[in-house]
């Protein structure tokens, strides 16, 4: 009995040294990608560092500042109406497309792949630049007005409707959205559909009874998501703006203007301090998102 105790105990070691070994680049990873530069980033937040002389400590001096900087509330505006605008119009552009889809058209994988390019492309920089030629004084979207008569204003240069440009980018940018819709779609029995339709039920009263309450957890996975995604929002507006946030601070996201402090101004220590206030907004809403969710995300149990 005590040699078979240890052919086991060598059997368990030689498993748990086989485990270590398959999720040791994982733990690597994980403390020398994200922990390690977290920390180095929660220390600097305390400190006057510019890249080129060691970090000088200053304690809660960067974090005081942001209550005076009125580029940072601009910017923080601009991001919160980014994310406003843009996470429900693609969700709603997302979910009308999925129930399309959901349907059973002919060529559904095809159509899949279509409708999901947009998302890896989305956030490139090279459909950033063809996005901002489109909507110039002389791009595709004034020619098409032009050739209705419409004389089209310079998008891109116009405060008022510099911002919008990127929103409707995000929103261009719906494929992953549409593709966890119409999964979601796709388990909701169809049998719910069949005893409808014998009581009268028509199809706009089975989306909201039906379909809205069952996809509720989809929903809510995508608004998280999206949520995180857009706070997180920079190539688009570096791009159009190119790397200023104008016409007149119009299109500087919060992210856009920590660059230009951290690698503009080489100020890091304050851009690491705005960085941690990120992610408390990130995860002050998300908290707030899974509190919500209880009064309207409903489950099979």
């Amino acid at each position: 009995m005590p040699r078979l105790r240890g052919k086991r105990s060598l059997a368990e070691r030689r498993e748990a040294r086989a485990a270590w070994s398959f999720i040791a680049p994982w733990v690597i990873g994980v403390i020398f990608i994200t922990i390690g530069p977290m920390g180095a980033s929660l220390y600097l937040s305390f400190t006057d560092y510019n890249l080129l002389t060691p970090p000088e400590w200053v304690g809660t001096a960067n974090f005081e500042r942001m209550l005076t900087d009125a580029r940072l509330h601009t910017s923080l505006g601009v991001t919160f109406t980014y994310v406003l605008f843009g996470v429900p119009l693609q969700l709603g552009l997302a979910l009308f497309l999925a129930i399309i889809l959901n349907r059973g058209l002919r060529g559904l994988p095809f159509y899949r792949s279509v409708y999901y390019l947009p998302s890896l492309l989305g956030g490139s920089v090279a459909v950033a630049v063809l996005w901002r030629q489109m909507f110039g004084s002389e791009g595709l979207v004034n020619q098409m007005l032009a050739m209705v008569g419409i004389d089209g204003p310079g998008w891109i240069s116009n405060p008022d409707t510099a911002l919008g440009t990127i929103v409707t980018l995000h929103v261009w940018a719906f494929g992953s959205s549409m593709v966890i819709f119409l999964a979601g779609l796709r388990q909701i029995p169809e049998m719910y559909y069949e005893a409808s339709a014998i009581d009268g039920a028509n199809r706009w009263r089975q989306f909201v009874s039906i379909t809205l309450p069952l996809l509720t957890p989809v929903i809510f996975f995508n608004v998280v998501l999206q949520v995180i995604n857009a706070f997180q929002s920079f190539t688009q507006a570096f791009v159009v703006s190119g790397g200023t946030g104008g016409p007149v601070d119009s299109t500087l996201f919060f992210t856009l203007y920590l660059y230009q402090k951290g690698f503009g101004n080489l100020e890091m220590g304050y851009a690491s301090a705005m960085a941690w206030l990120l992610l408390l907004i990130i995860a002050a809403l998300t908290g707030v998102n899974f509190l919500v969710s209880k009064l309207w995300v409903h489950y099979d149990n």
